[in-house]
């Protein structure tokens, strides 16, 4: 059977203007740090994203 906790909640972060997106990642088959060009509201841009630690509340 499948592990419950393989895949974890992420929080993808725009260095430049801190805007957040929340995604899933496996951390089995990505253990090192998740970066994703997403669309920044705040510039009205497509931006890098990089897998942050921020805490979630809980």
């Amino acid at each position: 059977m499948a592990k419950k906790n393989a895949r974890q909640i992420v929080v993808l972060k725009n260095p430049e203007t801190g805007s957040l997106y929340y995604t899933r990642k496996s951390a089995h088959n990505t253990p090192d740090k998740l970066e994703m060009k997403k669309y920044d509201p705040k510039s009205r841009k497509v931006a890098t994203f990089v897998e942050s630690k921020v805490k979630l509340g809980g």
